[in-house]
């Protein structure tokens, strides 16, 4: 089984959508200038729009890497304000190494015209009907995938 991590953000009224996906950012970057910081705030506006549905609040958003699973969820409305079940700290590892992705959950009215977006700034930040689970990429499916098979015949040139 992989390792979950899991934050949890402010969001309205005490923080507006776009603001709340750049400090999702900020935690998934640490920070830091480059081609994923520049990738996760190209679909800014798509994902203040998911994030503005309140779609994050019992759904995550979803980062998958060659490390530890990062779950993401959103506080709304008194919880937001409160802040209490807030977790905005910084991750112990990169939640971003190496082919790393983002699963935006989305309201099932919009998932189309979200996926359209998507797909025109990059290919690893996607979206999925807020009811659906990820697909688990690791385990054992990983492992089967990157397994080397040996082609005896083309081996030995026959």
């Amino acid at each position: 089984m992989s390792t979950v991590a899991s934050r949890t953000f402010q969001s309205s009224p005490g923080r507006d959508a776009l603001a709340t996906w750049n400090a999702i950012v900020d935690l998934l970057t640490k920070g830091t200038a480059g081609a994923a910081r520049t990738e996760l705030l190209a679909v800014g506006g798509v994902a203040a729009s998911i994030i503005a549905d309140q779609a994050p609040r019992d759904a995550a958003i979803t980062v998958t890497c060659d490390g530890p699973r990062t779950r993401i969820y959103c506080l709304y409305d008194d919880d937001a304000i409160d802040g209490g079940g807030a977790n905005e700290n910084a991750l112990a590892y990169d939640p971003l190494k190496g082919d790393w992705r983002v699963s935006l959950p989305c309201e099932t009215d919009d998932l189309a015209w979200v996926q359209a977006a998507l797909k025109k700034h990059s290919t690893r930040i996607t979206a999925r009907d807020r009811e659906e689970a990820v697909k688990d990429t690791g385990g054992a499916e990983a492992a089967a995938a990157q397994t080397l098979t040996l082609d005896p015949k083309g081996f030995l040139g026959s």
